[in-house]
C-alpha cells in the first residue's frame, strides 16, 4: 500500500476483512455477491501470505484449475503469432527496454526471426547510461534486431516550459507516434513493402487505466504508443 488512495466508505453489503498497520482498509468482501477487493499488492515478495491470498482467490473463490504451465503458454503464443503474421510480412516493435515490450519482442522474434524490426527511442528522459545498457542487452543477450533512434533534442524541445503532467504525456505520446511513423516509412523504402504490424508490450492494466469509468466521460490516465 505504497500510494495515498484510501477507501473511507464501503458500498452496501461490503465489510472490511483486512486493514493495514495504520488502519487503512486493505481488503473488503461481499460474500453474498461474491465480490472481493484488495488495495495492496499480494503478488510482491514483502506482502505476508500474499501468495496464499492469490491461491485462495483463484482456486477456492474462482474455482479455476492449474492445468497450464509456462512452456505451454510460450508455444501457444508463438503459434498465435505465426498464424497471424503472414510468411512474407514484416513487423515493427516499439521497444522501451522494459520487461513488457522486451518479452513481446522476444516472442515475436522467436516466431518470425529477422522479419521483426525493433526500434528503441532515446527520448532524452532516460536514466544515466540506460540507453547503452538497454542496447547492449538487446544485442548481446537477446540478439534482437534493434535500431536506436536518438530523438532526445526533439522531445526536450517540445517539452520545454510544459508543467502539466497530462499535457507532457500527450506531447510525448504524439512524438513517439511521429518517430514510429517515420521509422515505418524508412523501413518500407528498404523492404519494398509496408510493415504489416506494430508490436507493443502494453499490459492490460494500462488499457484499464486508459478507459473512462462508466458514465464519467473522463480518462484516468492517458497512455501513449511507446510501451511502458
Amino acid at each position: 500500500m505504497s500510494h495515498g488512495d484510501e477507501a473511507v466508505k464501503l458500498p452496501d453489503g461490503f465489510e472490511v476483512v483486512a486493514r493495514s498497520q495504520q488502519g487503512a482498509v486493505a481488503a473488503v468482501e461481499n460474500r453474498e455477491m461474491r465480490f472481493f477487493g484488495l488495495q495492496y499488492h499480494p503478488e510482491v515478495t514483502h506482502s505476508p501470505e500474499g501468495m496464499d491470498t492469490l491461491r485462495y482467490f483463484l482456486f477456492d473463490v474462482c474455482e479455476v484449475s492449474a492445468g497450464w504451465n509456462m512452456e505451454n503458454i510460450l508455444d501457444e503464443e508463438i503459434k498465435v503469432i505465426n498464424d497471424t503474421v503472414g510468411p512474407e510480412e514484416h513487423v515493427i516493435c516499439a521497444l522501451s527496454g522494459g520487461v513488457d515490450s522486451t518479452v513481446a519482442a522476444t516472442l515475436v522474434h522467436k516466431a518470425i526471426g529477422d522479419r521483426l524490426h525493433c526500434v528503441f527511442v532515446d527520448n532524452g528522459l532516460l536514466r544515466y547510461k540506460e540507453r547503452e545498457r538497454v542496447m547492449e542487452t538487446f544485442e548481446s543477450d537477446l540478439h534482437l534486431p534493434v535500431t536506436c533512434v536518438d530523438a532526445s533534442n526533439e522531445f526536450l524541445d517540445k517539452l520545454k516550459g510544459v508543467v502539466d503532467p497530462e499535457m507532457k504525456r500527450k506531447i510525448i505520446g504524439k512524438e513517439f507516434i511521429s518517430i514510429f511513423d517515420a521509422f515505418a516509412h524508412e523501413l518500407e523504402k528498404k523492404l519494398g513493402r509496408k510493415p504489416a504490424y506494430l508490436v507493443q508490450g502494453t499490459l492490460y492494466p494500462d488499457v484499464i487505466e486508459s478507459c473512462p469509468p462508466p458514465g464519467s466521460g473522463k480518462t484516468l490516465l492517458s497512455h501513449y504508443q511507446e510501451p511502458s
